[in-house]
């Protein structure tokens, strides 16, 4: 995991967007979690104080639609370097596409992506698995929490992933009757 900082912050002043509303207040955070939210809080000693009078604190985004290029095209972008630039831009969760190589389309694949991520994301992360004429049996054995979602290309892809057969298309659609989300990789506090 990336070199994170373990110790207690405070932002104090900032004009914090939240929940609909925009206040002046305190954010405390420790153990690299959120912990309070306050109009104004109690700053235990050796935390690090952040003054952000006349800024605006923002939640941080969800990216659903990523293309990180890990593994086999990293010298598009990788899990390090684009994970870093998207936390320098606001985005602390990202899910990632398929299109990689190899292609993500199988359970095996996805979790050596997860294994890969494990070191190197600077935010949450979740793996979509890719859809092929071929990998219906695979997907239906997917289990809660393995994936956030399937990615069915059905026109022009990379890879071994363009579903254009109406055989294999049906298997996908007919029988799906709901879409299920996994939460997305949260980073250890260690």
């Amino acid at each position: 995991m990336p070199n994170m900082r373990k110790d207690s912050i405070a932002i104090i002043n900032a004009n914090i967007v939240n929940e609909g509303s925009i206040f002046q207040g305190d954010l405390l955070i420790k153990g690299g979690r959120i912990i309070k939210v306050e109009p104004s809080i109690h700053i235990p000693e050796g935390t690090q104080v952040i003054d952000a009078k006349g800024k605006y604190l923002l939640p941080g985004l969800i990216d659903d639609q990523v293309h990180f290029r890990e593994p086999g095209l990293t010298h598009k972008g990788g899990i390090l370097s684009e994970s870093s630039a998207a936390v320098a831009g606001g985005v602390t969760s990202f899910m990632d596409m398929p299109n990689v190589k190899p292609a993500t389309t199988t359970r095996e694949l996805l979790a050596q992506k997860y294994a890969l991520a494990a070191g190197k994301a600077y935010a949450n992360y979740a793996f979509y698995l890719g859809a092929s004429n071929t990998n219906i049996d695979e997907i239906k054995q997917l289990q809660t929490g393995e994936t956030c979602g399937v990615k069915v290309f059905m026109g022009s892809s990379t890879g071994n992933m363009l579903v254009d057969d109406s055989q294999a298309s049906g298997g996908y659609f007919f029988p799906m009757s709901s879409t299920h989300c996994n939460p997305l990789r949260r980073q250890p506090n260690d």
